[in-house]
């Protein structure tokens, strides 16, 4: 068995996930950012994407995250992001018409800011797609 460390997740509007984790997998401006326990000290930067974590007992819990933070110290890791969706919460359609207006505000050229997050809103969509589609489409094939 593994040995454990402790893991946080906060959202926006509370506590997302608490309890022994023995990996996490975030995703960074890098690519996936894998940790597990005795990781050293260290803060970094999350970006829309899937984040993995496998409990003690070997079981995964996958979510689509958005951006956010993430800190490494004494063997606990606090995972800081504004939202995270489990596959089965993530309403599809939703997503796929927030991709389509985030698309149209890029194209319309307006300020930078505007642009920045346009493509944020866009990153955010197309990371909730991927997670839904990856996961909620093997739902019925077991």
């Amino acid at each position: 068995m593994r040995t454990p460390f402790q893991l946080r997740v906060l959202v926006s509007d509370g506590v997302f996930y608490e309890g022994e984790c023995v990996s996490l997998v975030v995703p960074t401006l890098d690519g996936k950012y894998g940790i597990m326990a005795h990781h050293y000290n260290t803060v970094g930067c999350i970006v829309p994407g899937e984040m993995a974590a496998t409990d003690g007992a070997g079981e995964r819990h996958i979510a689509a995250v958005s951006h956010g933070l993430f800190k490494i110290e004494d063997n606990e890791v606090l995972v800081l992001v504004e939202t995270a969706e489990r596959p089965h919460e993530i309403d599809a359609n939703r997503a796929k018409r927030a991709e389509a207006a985030a698309r149209e505000a890029i194209l319309l050229e307006r300020s930078a800011l505007e642009y920045n997050e346009a493509q944020t809103r866009l990153a955010r969509a197309v990371s909730r797609l991927k997670v839904h589609d990856r996961y909620e489409s093997h739902r019925g094939d077991s």
